[in-house]
């Protein structure tokens, strides 16, 4: 479970290595995500709260922004074509939404020989069954900090993100939302390290 920690201005939550967590946005809130240590992906879901089969989406938001680096400037989309966030300040500018969330199942295909973990997803699903969503409605994430690269071949590969101790990128909710939100689990996701994610909820 995240614990508080207190500043000067607001509350910031802390998410311990390998798990995660779930809360409700109101719209015009502001979700800051936060590497405090840097080199740590943070795995983000969103779904509409009054109806959360309504939830972010990869595709929706790609066709609509036009792009699949997404920054600053850029809102991302859900599958009913609803922008629910906007990203209104990024001091990291590398993400990635390619990429599901890690699972029971990524590790033992990437990973072969080393501890299997429930990762991202099994931390997700369990974080949002108290808000009625179950696994099966869990769709690709928009994984904060990762660094995906993708080759002139279209093949891809996971590099360690790039991130400094206290970046952060900042979202402004569009609507009544629902947050899941990790500390990734996966090796190469975060350079074989595993480290806190801080957020805060801010006033828009």
């Amino acid at each position: 479970m995240p614990v508080p920690r207190s500043t000067e201005r607001r509350m910031i939550a802390e998410i311990p290595p390998r798990s995660g967590t779930a809360f409700r946005l109101a719209a015009g809130q502001h979700l800051r995500v936060i590497d405090p240590e840097g080199g740590q992906v943070s795995d983000m879901l969103a779904f509409a709260a009054d109806d959360p089969r309504e939830a972010l989406s990869n595709g929706r938001t790609f066709d609509y922004e036009e792009t699949i680096r997404l920054g600053e400037g850029n809102r991302l989309w859900s599958n009913r074509s609803r922008p629910l966030l906007e990203i209104v300040e990024d001091r990291a500018g590398l993400h990635d939404f390619l990429l599901t969330p890690c699972s029971e199942a990524t590790f033992r295909h990437f990973y072969p020989g080393k501890p299997v973990h429930r990762g991202c997803f099994g931390n997700l699903a369990e974080a949002l069954a108290p808000f009625g969503i179950e696994p099966d409605a869990i769709p690709v994430a928009f994984n904060i900090f990762m660094n995906v690269p993708v080759g002139r071949d279209g093949r891809i590969k996971v590099d360690p993100p790039t991130t400094k101790p206290g970046d952060f990128i900042r979202f402004r909710a569009l609507a009544d939302l629902i947050i899941g939100l990790t500390a990734c689990s996966a090796y190469d996701s975060c350079g074989g390290t595993f480290k806190p994610i801080h957020y805060a909820i801010e006033a828009g």
